[in-house]
C-alpha cells in the first residue's frame, strides 16, 4: 500500500518542485550570522533588493533595553509577472506610543521599514518602505493574527505562499507592556493585467 501511495504522489511532487522550485517560503535567510537590522534603542533603514519585497518578519523583546525589540527581514524577488516596480517612496511616519493603520498608497507592496527609537515613550515609531508594480494589483486582502500572540513575546511571521504579498499592517500599542502587537495586511495580486491606471 505505501509503495503504490509512492507511485502516485511522487509525480506530483516532482512537477510542483519543478513548478515552485524557485520560489518556496522559507526557511529565510535572514543575512549572514542571524545580524539584526539594529541594536536597541537605535534607529534603523532596512530596504529590499530592487524588485524585491518583505516575505519574513522575526523579532524578540527586551524590557531590560528601554522596552524594544530587535528587528529582522526577508526579501524574495516578486514573482516576473507583476512586472517592474515602476517607483517606490517612503510612506507617511506612523508616530510613536500611537496606534496606528496603514496601507502602502498607489497599490503598492511593502519593500522596507524605517524606524526610529524614542525613549521618553519607550517606543519607536515606523514608516514602510513600498513599491508599486507596472502590470498587478493587489485585491482580497486580510489582516494576520496578532504578532506576538501577546505582548512581550518573540516575533516569527512568514508568507508561506508565493502569491501573498505585505501591504501594509495596524498595530496596538500597549502602554503598560511598553510593546505592540503587528496584524500584517496581506493581499493577492490579480493575475491579469490591470484595466485601469495603476496609481
Amino acid at each position: 500500500m505505501d509503495l503504490v501511495l509512492l507511485c502516485v504522489f511522487l509525480p506530483l511532487v516532482t512537477v510542483a518542485w519543478g513548478q515552485y522550485g524557485d520560489y518556496y517560503y522559507g526557511p529565510y535567510n535572514y543575512g549572514d550570522n542571524d545580524e539584526w537590522a539594529n541594536v536597541y534603542r537605535q534607529g534603523f533603514n532596512f530596504q529590499c533588493p530592487h524588485g524585491q519585497v518583505i516575505v519574513a518578519i522575526r523579532s524578540v523583546f527586551s524590557k531590560k533595553e528601554g522596552s524594544d525589540r530587535l528587528w529582522n527581514y526577508a526579501c524574495m524577488p516578486a514573482a516576473q509577472s507583476l512586472g517592474e516596480p515602476t517607483e517606490c517612496w517612503w510612506e507617511e511616519i506612523n508616530r510613536a506610543g500611537t496606534e496606528w493603520y496603514q496601507t502602502c498608497s498607489n497599490n503598492g507592496l511593502v519593500a522596507g521599514f524605517q524606524s526610529q527609537y524614542f525613549p521618553s515613550v519607550l517606543d519607536r515609531e515606523w514608516q514602510f518602505y513600498c513599491c508599486r508594480y507596472s502590470r498587478r494589483c493587489p485585491y482580497s486582502c486580510w489582516l494576520t493574527t496578532e504578532y506576538p500572540g501577546h505582548y512581550g513575546e518573540d516575533i516569527d511571521m512568514m508568507m508561506y505562499t508565493y502569491d501573498h504579498y505585505i501591504r501594509g499592517a495596524t498595530t496596538t500599542f500597549s502602554a503598560v507592556d511598553r510593546d505592540r502587537q503587528w496584524k500584517f495586511i496581506v493581499c493577492r495580486m490579480t493575475e491579469h493585467d490591470c484595466p485601469f491606471q495603476n496609481a
